[in-house]
């Protein structure tokens, strides 16, 4: 099964980006976490360009529509979503095939509620299927855990673990 992991957050250090990675290596054989690398680089959403879309736009929805599922980390900026999550999503609004994606939403800080909420609103727009008990929400922002650090912490490597159990059986 193939998960393709998205980072709202471009921050070489961003703990969003540090749990994907932990993620990845506590993927379960059969299980191929792979981190889209390049959201950042996509250009700004622009409608005029959907008929032909630039090549990493293109790229980027043909990722999207061959993994399984997606799995969503992003941190909340002023009350809302990133910008880079947001463009993202904005290029793949119109892709016909996106409709019933399973999707896992996680969260590095409990207390951002509102980028949740607002991502969630998003995905149920764009007719994603949010697959609630695989979304979890982690006490990491202030916890002084790097991917290795998350790696090693038993409660919280075990709740990665458990919620890509949860992805891989939704989508089975």
């Amino acid at each position: 099964m193939k998960l393709l992991a998205l980072c709202g957050s471009l921050r070489a250090a961003s703990i969003n980006a540090a749990l994907l990675r932990a993620a990845a290596t506590l993927a379960p054989p059969g299980l191929d976490v792979e981190i889209a690398r390049d959201i950042g680089a996509l250009p700004l959403f622009n409608p005029d360009l959907e008929a032909q879309p630039p090549q990493p736009v293109s790229a980027f929805r043909g990722r999207v529509l061959a993994a399984d599922a997606l799995l969503i980390a992003s941190p909340e900026y002023a009350h809302g979503i990133t910008g880079v999550m947001k463009n993202a999503l904005d290029w793949l609004v119109s892709i016909e095939n996106f409709a019933g994606k399973p999707v896992a939403v996680w969260n590095a800080s409990p207390r951002s509620i509102y980028s949740d909420a607002s991502l969630r609103e998003i995905l149920k727009t764009m007719s994603a299927q949010i697959i609630e008990e695989a979304s979890i929400a982690l006490p990491l922002v202030g916890a002084g855990l790097d991917q290795a650090g998350m790696q090693r912490t038993p409660a919280i490597a075990a709740a990665i673990a458990a919620a890509l159990a949860r992805i891989e059986a939704a989508c089975t």
